[in-house]
């Protein structure tokens, strides 16, 4: 663990605890820096989010623009959360500001977790660093979310609704996807993904409440691939544009939302190409060839894709990828899958148990599900599963076993530890 993920666990509490009044008391103690924000760009959903954000913000800054921009989870260091006009927060002035987040915890009287701190911290930084745009992305949720503290966005995004953290949200599409809705706000426009007809009710009923204009994915605007590129299309104009550097049909939707809210924002066609070309978001499909695990699978004339998405809307995405890559050139597939305990595995393995892949379970550190258990439910779904004692010892087994395309997949927090095996992976 880094010190930053170190210090803030000793000093806050870690659990998730949906309310705005701790919040809400401590940024009032530090000035209510949300206040003193840039424009900003708040982003719900369940899947996409993170892919969502990091478009926008490449085509903010291909266009020139200073981004700022809030996301979540890390994956290696706690300083990925905070982008400061492009740049990763440095340690001495997050190390500061945590400080100030402290003192001003103990003058409002409260105890503010980890999230609820980290949320203050990057409020503050941002408030303090000029930039011209900032990028907010929620952490769970929406209407109780802490990032949803900011009354006065330039534009909110809604990215794919779906089933995830039960234990918060409930199992009700509609009553997660009212909860996600909770940012958009009286008079800022809303840029809304492509969504499950009940998810899309909700969210209309949503902003009709706060008198918020809508521009949504399938019938305002669309974007589709097309002759290897993206094509997006709106009531004004046709753009033929480079596909997105994020691997995976699902991008093309995440693309679509992010050059719809660029247009909202007025930015030029050549900064929306530019951006979707130099885009990159760690840990989403993402290629490894670099690193230890990079190394190995490279020796063996394989291929190596890491990919953090943990509920069955992600599982469903991850199959389809692998289907294609399958299709255009088949070769022994191994998945190598670590999950939380208290995720959703069995959807997680019926989504990929036509890809005929041998499955390898691992634990990680923190609350992962026991790889016993989880070679049982990959078993449960048709899938060859073995338990393994670490992801050096699954890729041996996969590799020795003949695979020549392994994908790590079914957490963030496993993606964390494979790209944290070697400063060459580390996000940046």
């Amino acid at each position: 663990m880094d010190p930053i993920s170190e210090r803030l666990r000793a000093r806050h509490p870690q659990r998730i605890d949906l309310s705005l009044d701790r919040m809400k008391a401590l940024c009032a103690a530090l000035g209510d820096p949300q206040h003193r924000l840039p424009p900003v760009i708040h982003v719900a959903g369940t899947n996409g989010k993170g892919s969502t954000v990091s478009m926008i913000r490449a085509i903010a800054e291909a266009a020139g623009l200073k981004v700022h921009a809030y996301t979540s989870p890390h994956l290696v260091r706690f300083n990925e959360r905070i982008r400061l006009a492009g740049k990763l927060i440095e340690d001495g002035q997050l190390n500061a500001i945590l400080d100030r987040i402290e003192a001003a915890t103990s003058d409002s009287g409260g105890e503010a977790t980890v999230f609820e701190s980290t949320t203050a911290a990057a409020f503050v930084a941002m408030s303090e660093t000029p930039a011209d745009l900032a990028i907010i992305e929620v952490g769970l949720g929406g209407v109780l979310d802490a990032t949803n503290v900011i009354e006065r966005p330039l534009l909110s995004v809604i990215a794919p609704v779906d089933y995830d953290h039960a234990e918060f949200l409930g199992t009700d599409l509609a009553g997660i996807a009212a909860e996600k809705a909770g940012v958009l706000k009286p008079g800022a426009p809303g840029v809304i993904a492509r969504q499950q007809e009940v998810a899309m009710a909700a969210i209309e009923r949503a902003a009709q409440a706060v008198h918020a204009p809508l521009t949504v994915m399938g019938v305002d605007f669309d974007a589709w691939a097309e002759r290897g590129g993206l094509a997006f299309q709106d009531q004004q104009r046709f753009l033929d544009l480079p596909a997105p550097g994020l691997a995976g049909a699902h991008q093309i939707d995440n693309a679509g939302v992010a050059i719809a809210a660029a247009l909202e924002l007025d930015l030029p066609e050549a900064a929306i190409a530019e951006g979707l070309k130099s885009v990159r978001w760690p840990a989403r499909l993402q290629r490894i060839s670099a690193g230890p695990y990079g190394e190995a699978v490279k020796a063996m004339d394989a291929e190596l894709w890491l990919d953090g998405g943990h509920n069955p809307h992600a599982a469903r995405a991850l199959a389809a990828f692998l289907a294609d890559r399958q299709a255009r050139a088949p070769r022994p597939l191994a998945l190598i899958c670590g999950m939380l305990a208290n995720k959703d595995a069995g959807g997680f393995f019926a989504a990929l148990k036509d890809s005929h892949a041998t499955v390898f379970t691992v634990g990680f550190d923190g609350t992962a599900a026991d790889p016993a258990a989880l070679a049982a439910v990959a078993r449960g779904h048709g899938l060859a599963a073995t338990p393994a004692g670490s992801v050096d010892e699954a890729l041996k087994l996969a590799l020795r076993l003949g695979a020549g395309r392994v994908a790590i997949c079914g957490s963030l927090y496993l993606a964390g530890e494979v790209l944290g095996a070697s400063r060459e992976t580390w996000p940046d």
